[in-house]
């Protein structure tokens, strides 16, 4: 499932659960020399104390903190004092998502093209396994809604095991019922709670939608102030309890009563998906795909058409703003500015509106470093895993051939020290890595402070190595448009493009060598921070990593000209 986090309002329950100058002394494959002097002591950083303007909300992951007192990357800070015109090599990202419209006027520029294959000829010229990849693959063909993987799960070995108790079913089948009745538990949880949601959003939408009819009559407008609001004579009922109602919502949200609507169908529409779609166990989303999901070796599926087969694009959101976090073209003077430059996108659709396949994901990796993508980014994740074997052993084909996965730890509150997630390169009962290639990055908030971490943001001393931006992100969405965003699935890529900054500027190191960096050069910050949205919970702020760091990307240059040498 993309780690994507709606926008929320807080009257209602959460919709869905931050110096010298720079030389470079040259460009090219050899690495430049950067004398600088890096950014230190930020705990003595003095809080804002105004609230982000429009224009800062849209770039403040580029923030400096010192300069801004915002906790961004420093990545505008990194370019003017020390990338400046430098120019390093092409470093090919790989974005394993629900797609990336490549045709967008702020990313059509920075898509990777494959120039070993003949457009259009139906072959495969390039012997890679896929016929006609110009630019990329999709491995959900024509798929675009799927269950979660307990559901799958669930109705898989619903008739095996249903009425069955652990006594009569085999020793052999014991893992498997186990496993079973995990999933059932699982689904009637998920179910219940979606439906009440359901439910409880549809009351409050008519309650409002109500209020605000009959008071957008009484005011002749209907995007009335707060101001308006408090100064309209009501004292008649219902009016003065509509007043009642969408003052206290104005007052909460600050936000007007149309925008709160808007956020509101959008929880609407959240819950209406679980129920009909994704917690749905007579779905079978893959029987369009054709393959065997649980068999490895049925690739003869999926298709070239990178962008998904809906006309409206909607169902590649996600994937679109992830690519342009990264790599959105840089000072053209349109739209955003990616973090990185010097950087080719390569979509591998392998994401639906479900969880993902275990299957889908190993391929997409080994198809992304097989076409040579020296980073790779996975905001995506989930709680069950049927072949988590296959994934990891794709992980490891990454590492074998140095290419370095940046990964968003999850948008649950949840310690992942205490709590598996796929994918993953460690367990809760085996801390060891499996590899030394794969990063897990948490979601900042734009308050520096204590409520430094997001809400929503997972953590974990152990299993999450970073954190970076993750909360109302700016950034690409199909159709040349644009949108805030967040969630964790925001934070990875800004990572992913400090990581491809540093591949680009610096490719003699390894993916290992580039992952230490990151981590290494981040910002420190050891002070008390809210922990999962609740002000109860506090902790320290070096115990939710294993950094205990901010990413930055100037830092990250300064420490990578020294580790070249």
């Amino acid at each position: 499932m993309n780690y994507l986090i709606k926008m929320k309002i807080p009257f209602y329950k959460p919709l869905l659960a931050a110096t010298s100058a720079a030389i470079l002394a040259s460009c090219g494959s050899s690495a430049p020399t950067i004398v600088s002097t890096p950014i230190e002591n930020i705990d003595t950083i003095p809080l804002k104390v105004t609230a982000l303007t429009d224009a800062q909300f849209k770039n403040w992951p580029e923030a400096d903190l010192i300069t801004d007192t915002i906790p961004g990357m420093s990545i505008n800070k990194a370019y003017s004092e020390i990338i400046k015109n430098q120019k390093g090599a092409k470093v090919i990202v790989g974005v394993i998502d629900s797609g990336t419209d490549i045709e967008h006027e702020d990313l059509k520029n920075v898509i990777w093209t494959n120039t070993d294959e003949i457009p259009g000829n139906g072959k495969d010229d390039d012997n890679n396994g896929y016929i006609d990849d110009v630019h990329g693959w999709n491995f959900l063909g024509d798929a675009v809604d799927e269950n979660l993987e307990f559901v799958r799960i669930y109705r898989d070995l619903k008739p095996k095991y249903e009425g069955k108790s652990a006594s009569n079913v085999s020793e052999a089948n014991r893992e498997e019922f186990i496993l079973y009745k995990e999933a059932e538990a699982e689904f009637e949880k998920k179910m219940n709670e979606a439906k009440q949601n359901l439910s409880q959003y549809q009351q409050i939408k008519s309650q409002l939608v109500s209020a605000h009819q009959a008071v957008s009559s009484q005011l002749g407008k209907e995007d009335y102030t707060t101001e308006e609001l408090r100064a309209m004579q009501a004292t008649a009922q219902p009016l003065n309890q509509y007043k009642a109602m969408l003052l206290q919502i104005q007052q909460n949200v600050n936000e007007n009563i149309p925008t709160a609507i808007e956020e509101l169908d959008g929880a609407l529409d959240y819950y209406t998906d679980q129920v009909e779609v994704n917690l749905n166990p007579d779905l079978n989303g893959r029987a369009i795909v054709g393959d065997d999901p649980n068999d490895l070796d049925d690739r003869n599926y999926g298709n070239n058409n990178v962008m998904g087969p809906e006309a409206d694009k909607e169902n590649i959101k996600h994937g679109t703003h992830v690519a342009g976090i990264i790599a959105a073209q840089r000072n053209n003077g349109i739209g955003m500015n990616g973090v990185a430059n010097n950087v080719e996108i390569m979509p591998v659709r392998a994401v639906p509106n479900g969880d993902e396949y275990d299957k889908d994901i190993a391929l997409a990796i080994r198809y992304a470093v097989d076409n040579g993508a020296k980073v790779i980014n996975t905001s995506f994740g989930k709680y069950f895993s049927t072949h988590p074997d296959w994934v990891r052993d794709a992980i490891k084909y990454a590492a074998d051939n140095d290419v370095l996965i940046v990964n968003a730890a999850g948008n649950e509150s949840v310690n992942l020290d205490e709590e598996m997630v796929y994918p993953n390169d460690q367990t809760p009962d085996m801390p060891q890595e499996i590899s030394d290639n794969f990063l897990t990055v948490g979601a900042l908030n734009y308050d520096y402070g204590s409520d430094l971490v997001a809400g929503f943001s997972n953590y974990g001393k152990k299993n999450v190595d970073v954190f970076a931006p993750g909360s109302k992100i700016w950034s690409t969405t199909p159709n040349n448009e644009y949108e805030f965003l967040q969630g964790t699935s925001m934070a990875s890529p800004a990572v992913a493009g400090v990581a491809a900054m540093i591949r680009s500027y610096f490719p003699k190191l390894t993916a290992p060598q580039v992952k230490k960096i990151i981590m290494d050069s981040g910002l420190p910050v050891k002070t008390n921070v809210i922990v999962g949205g609740d002000r109860l919970n506090t902790q320290q702020f070096s115990e939710l990593s294993t950094s205990g760091k901010i990413v930055n990307l100037y830092n990250a240059l300064i420490l990578a000209s020294k580790v070249s040498k």
